[in-house]
């Protein structure tokens, strides 16, 4: 009989609470660089713009250089109510910049003395820099990540939502459409339906 084989895997020994908000903030902030990119982009394509080479900073290589230019074309040209919600926007979007390189360049671990928090390690030009979080503040940082995708999308708040979804009609989840359809994706949700900027009736069309 031959012998079964058995394969090893590392485990960081993060709790299933922790790794399920690292990986929804994963999501949002990925979502918050390619709506800050495709904003700064649509700039170049307006009508009162010649045709150029893009900036060297749309190589999309640093966020900070897209940011800039972001703040510069769209920020910095909004007007009223709207500048200032987008003028917010950008400086918690630099705010949280180091905790996310945290989160997804460290290393990840924990002390013995405090099982309650955990750590990530990087090293970066020579210096070892360490970054502690809780659950409750993977959470939070989560909902910030949230509001802040919200805002640069709809910084007229909910008159600019009202108008997008007038604009493309009748919209359904994802997770409706599997509820509706019977697929066995709709098991995969671990919370309840709750309000979105995509779905602000939950499950609802």
């Amino acid at each position: 009989m031959s012998e079964e084989q058995i394969e090893h895997r590392w485990d960081a020994e993060l709790s299933d609470r922790e790794v399920y908000s690292i990986g929804r903030i994963i999501v949002q902030w990925g979502a918050l660089e390619h709506e800050i990119f495709t904003q700064t982009l649509l700039t170049f394509d307006a009508p009162e713009c010649e045709q150029a080479a893009l900036p060297k900073a749309m190589n999309n290589f640093k966020l900070t250089d897209v940011l800039a230019l972001w703040k510069e074309r769209v920020v910095d040209k909004a007007q009223g109510a709207r500048s200032a919600v987008l003028q917010l926007a950008y400086k918690e979007t630099l705010k949280l910049k180091p905790f996310r390189d945290a989160i997804v360049h460290g290393m990840w671990d924990f002390s013995a003395s405090n099982l309650s928090g955990i750590r990530t390690v990087r090293i970066r030009k020579r210096e070892i820099l360490t970054t502690h979080f809780t659950a409750a503040d993977l959470d939070d940082f989560y909902g910030r990540l949230g509001r802040v995708n919200f805002n640069i999308r709809f910084p007229g708040g909910t008159e600019d939502l009202a108008q997008q979804l007038q604009e493309q009609g009748s919209y359904f989840s994802r997770r409706f459409l599997a509820m509706m359809s019977g697929e066995s994706l709709v098991n995969d949700w671990l919370t309840r339906p709750s309000a979105s900027a995509d779905n602000p009736e939950g499950e609802n069309s």
